[in-house]
C-alpha cells in the first residue's frame, strides 16, 4: 500500500493514529496491538469505517470526517434525528450481539457530518449474549437531561429485559 503525508494524528491508551492520503482519499492508520480485532468489526458492520486492509499491529480505514457527538449537541437545535440514528446503531450492534463500550460517554466515538453519524474505535468491542448499547447510550442521553428521566428508565427497564423491536420502538418514540 501506498501511502502519502503520514502525519501524526492523535494517541489512544492503546494505540497510536496518523493520517495519510491513500489513492486521494484522506485515511487513518492505526497502529495497535489489538487491531485484529477492531478490524474484525469494521469488516462486519456498515455503519463505521470502511476497512482497507489490516495485519496483526495495524489496520487503515477511511478518515471520517465530522464533529464529535458533544460538538453536535452544542450547535444544533434540533438532535433527535441524529439521536435516532445512534440508538439504531445501537440496536442493530444489540442485535449481533456485540457490546462496543464507551457508549455512556461517547464524546469521541460518534461523528457527526451532514445529518449521518459514524461510530469509531471498535477495538475493545466484543461478542456477548448480553450486549447493553442502547442502555449505554442511553445513559448518556439521561445525563445529557436530553430524555425524561423517570419515564425513559421504565422503558429502558423493559428492553433490558426483553430486546425486541416493539420494546426498542417505545425508546424511539422519545425522539
Amino acid at each position: 500500500m501506498e501511502l502519502k503525508s503520514l502525519k501524526y494524528f492523535s494517541k489512544g491508551k492503546r494505540s497510536k493514529v496518523y493520517t495519510a492520503t491513500y489513492r486521494n482519499k484522506k485515511i487513518i492508520v492505526k497502529y495497535s496491538s489489538r487491531a485484529p480485532i477492531e478490524a474484525k468489526w469494521l469488516k462486519k458492520l456498515k455503519f463505521i469505517p470502511k476497512l482497507i486492509e489490516s495485519d496483526k499491529n495495524s489496520l487503515t480505514y477511511y478518515f471520517i470526517e465530522g464533529i464529535t457527538i458533544q460538538e453536535y449537541l452544542k450547535k444544533t437545535k434540533d438532535p433527535k434525528p441524529i439521536l435516532k440514528q445512534i440508538l439504531k446503531q445501537c440496536y442493530e450492534l444489540d442485535k449481533l450481539k456485540i457490546n462496543k463500550l464507551e457508549l455512556t460517554n461517547p464524546y469521541k466515538h460518534i461523528l457527526i457530518k451532514n445529518s449521518k453519524a459514524k461510530m469509531i474505535d471498535f477495538e475493545r468491542c466484543y461478542k456477548t449474549e448480553n450486549p447493553k448499547n442502547v442502555t449505554q447510550f442511553s445513559e448518556y442521553l439521561m445525563r445529557k437531561r436530553l430524555v425524561p428521566r423517570k419515564k425513559f428508565i421504565l422503558i429502558l427497564k423493559e428492553y433490558k429485559k426483553n430486546k425486541t423491536k416493539k420494546s426498542f420502538n417505545k425508546i424511539l418514540s422519545f425522539f
